[in-house]
């Protein structure tokens, strides 16, 4: 209690602190039960990281439009415009401004040059590195989604590096709509690989007729937590380096030291760069993994 007090009479005389240090405030606040009914702790100290209405820009406050809730069998939907929908429009607008980009370069030379021929390097090293040796041959049709998938999600990931912008892969939602679509995309491939027939006898494992009441609810199962584990590791990576910049900053304004503040700057910075490699990275790891679900249900050779 003496610790939240302090922390709420310091933030309380410098009434142009940054946002993180009303953020803190609101904390010491809640400490003492003045805080909003309902919120917690880490709620309260993580409140910017969350989805909203509004669009925070430099000097202004954009809020945006809201629709009246849609039920649906029984379930209550909301298709209010948020931050997290902006930023995935954003992505795929710029998604296809690049590629378009990129494309027109290599179409007027022979030898790509420039932005062309980066994309092209990544293009080359995604399907000779991830998609044949986990999909075979027959995983080149499938190409175009895994590109799209890698791009998108590594776009989204950097949009949040930037000031005022959000990083829409830090939304659980976001991360479990793009595994939806990775869960079709693993049985569509399973399906055209075997046919109908082997793709449900492969429910049973290969066991005897007797464990069939037992095999088949763990193969059925184990077909959801694949995407399920696809959602959760992109969403934890994306939102953890963001909370541990938060906790770092937030050290700043509790001991309010010019000596103190010098390590947590740098540790921030040191996070910043880690960040830029993760989001590079949880890309990479999303696509690696949907690409070798897919050649798990694929005859490819060897297989």
């Amino acid at each position: 209690m003496m610790e939240s007090s302090y922390v709420q009479a310091a933030l309380s005389r410098d009434s142009t602190a940054h946002a993180a240090a009303d953020t803190l405030h609101a904390v010491a606040a809640q400490g003492h039960g003045a805080g909003p009914a309902g919120e917690n702790l880490f709620a309260s100290l993580l409140h910017h990281l969350h989805d909203s209405h509004e669009l925070e820009l430099p000097f202004l406050h954009v809020h945006l439009p809201q629709f009246p809730p849609v039920q649906l069998l029984g379930m209550t939907i909301d298709l209010s415009i948020t931050k997290h929908v902006v930023f995935l429009w954003l992505a795929a607008a710029l998604l296809i401004v690049l590629a378009l980009m990129a494309a027109r370069s290599n179409a007027r030379r022979r030898v790509p040059h420039g932005w062309g021929n980066l994309i092209e390097i990544v293009v080359v090293y995604i399907r000779d590195e991830i998609v044949l040796p986990n999909m075979g041959p027959g995983g080149m049709q499938y190409l175009p989604y895994l590109l799209t998938t890698f791009f998108y999600i590594l776009i989204m990931n950097l949009m949040g590096l930037i000031p005022y912008g959000a990083s829409a892969t830090g939304n659980v939602s976001v991360t479990g709509g793009l595994a939806c679509i990775a869960f079709l995309m693993i049985q569509l491939a399973a399906i055209r690989s075997q046919g109908p027939g082997q793709y449900l006898a492969h429910l049973t494992g290969g066991v005897h007729w007797a464990l069939w009441p037992i095999m088949i609810p763990i193969e059925i199962l184990g077909l959801f937590t694949k995407p399920f584990a696809l959602c959760i590791r992109l969403f934890a990576n994306m939102t953890g380096g963001h909370i541990v910049i938060v906790s770092l900053i937030g050290l700043i304004f509790i001991f309010r030291s010019p000596l103190i503040a010098i390590a947590p700057a740098g540790f921030v910075v040191g996070i910043m760069f880690l960040e830029l490699f993760v989001a590079f990275l949880q890309a990479y790891i999303f696509t690696m993994l949907t690409s070798l679900f897919m050649g798990l249900g694929m005859k490819t050779e060897g297989h």
